[in-house]
């Protein structure tokens, strides 16, 4: 692989990063009582919490609802960045890396 096409992936990677910032993915529990939205580098960048639904005397069950929802969030996030960076991951032997 050139320096000119190793400049070119590394570019491309670097598009697919900065998507991937803009990108949101949802993980939600209790029947979307809780609902956390992460984008594709796995930050978390809402929590939703539907006050209705939650029983202020089982805040255990809220923070099972709240644990779910993040774990759901962050593996939606992996697997979406994992998509996104596939076809360039085959290329990055090449670069050294």
């Amino acid at each position: 692989m050139s320096r000119f096409d190793q400049a070119k992936m590394l570019m491309k990677m670097r598009k697919v990063q900065k998507e991937l910032q803009k990108e949101l993915v949802r993980g939600e529990a209790g029947d979307g009582a809780v609902v956390v939205e992460v984008n594709g580098e796995m930050k978390i960048k809402k929590v939703t919490i539907e006050a209705s639904s939650v029983d202020t005397d089982d805040i255990g069950q809220l923070e099972r609802w709240v644990e779910e929802a993040v774990r759901e969030a962050i593996a939606a996030s992996q697997k979406l960045a994992q998509e996104k960076m596939q076809p360039m991951l085959g290329n990055l032997g090449n670069l050294g890396l």
